[in-house]
């Protein structure tokens, strides 16, 4: 049998990439065939996560064996032929391709031919740019400088000039009147 997934992205209106492949391919050809078919290297940690209708994550399918608690078996691509998890039509289905920042691509398994194979996936359509690979930093954030006047949480006799940039008192590590007794230390 050949399996055809449908792939979008929430991050770019037009992405879409249709990859077919052979039911009894590994998983990892497919990971592959993603990967392939929007020009990502291929040196970042990935899952796949099968879903029910809602998009609610069930079993992971991970690119390196992982010590897991959840209540679903610990499964490998390379190890995990699709068909062993995936059986019906519009199936649905995650791929992390970014998991500091959970970014995933939206999959659905949009037919299932049979009496076919293939030897290799194949993208057969490619639309829109793929998404970055990997955020930048630009999403990591500076504090604000914070505005205080005299009546700073209304305490009028603070000094401003005990207060560091971030608005935020100086410790004195020096007096030992801060430090607690404590017989073990």
């Amino acid at each position: 049998m050949v399996y055809k997934f449908t792939i979008l992205s929430d991050e770019v209106d037009n992405f879409v990439r249709v990859i077919t492949i052979d039911s009894e391919a590994k998983f990892l050809d497919l990971h592959n065939a993603i990967l392939d078919s929007v020009n990502y290297e291929k040196n970042q940690m990935t899952s796949f996560y099968i879903c029910d209708d809602n998009w609610e994550k069930g079993q992971e399918v991970t690119l390196v064996e992982m010590d897991s608690s959840s209540e679903y078996d610990n499964l490998v691509m390379e190890d995990t032929p699709l068909e062993d998890l995936l059986v019906d039509e519009n199936q649905k289905l995650l791929y992390v391709f970014d998991m500091m920042s959970d970014r995933v691509f939206f999959m659905e398994l949009t037919e299932i031919i049979p009496l076919k194979n293939l030897k290799k996936a194949v993208c057969i359509s490619a639309e829109g740019d793929a998404p970055q690979q990997i955020m930048e930093d630009e999403a990591v954030s500076v504090a604000p400088k914070v505005a205080v006047d005299e009546n700073f949480y209304g305490d009028e006799e603070f000094e401003l000039d005990e207060l560091d940039e971030e608005g935020f008192g100086e410790m004195n590590f020096d007096d030992s009147s801060l430090f607690a007794e404590d017989p073990k230390f």
